[in-house]
């Protein structure tokens, strides 16, 4: 059902991909004079945001609802991987760096409740599974 823990977790990485568009490492990207970075981690950010909030309602569908979370995992992975590109190319970190590195932890604590989820969608299906068992 989507009362599940993994639909909690799932909307927690879209509020925090929203949270993301409003810190300053976002401006930071939008500053990128070739244009392909920021393009990039738009579309990663917001694929990834779209399929977790589609992967909520396959609830019938545990085994889809795994691979739809897994895939935007990896679209969190990308936009992981360019702001971290954009955080050292500013140069380095430091304490003038503060507030970057805060966004950067939001995308991280994005992967961190996909993964979450899926520990709760494969409790979810070990226990219809031996729900089945039973029968």
């Amino acid at each position: 059902m989507i009362q599940r823990i993994q639909s909690v977790y799932l909307g927690l990485v879209l509020v925090l991909n929203a949270i993301f568009v409003f810190t300053p490492l976002f401006g930071k990207i939008l500053d990128d004079p070739a244009a392909w970075m920021s393009s990039t981690h738009i579309a990663a950010l917001g694929f990834s945001a779209g399929v977790s909030i589609y992967s909520i309602f396959l609830f019938n569908n545990r085994t889809k609802q795994q691979l739809f979370v897994k895939v935007s995992s990896g679209f969190q992975v990308v936009a992981l991987g360019s702001s971290i590109g954009v955080l050292l190319s500013l140069g380095g970190i430091g304490s003038y760096l503060w507030d970057e590195v805060l966004s950067l932890v939001l995308v991280l604590l994005g992967i961190v409740f996909q993964f979450l989820a899926l520990g709760g969608i494969k409790k979810d299906d070990a226990l219809v599974r031996s729900m089945d068992r039973i029968r």
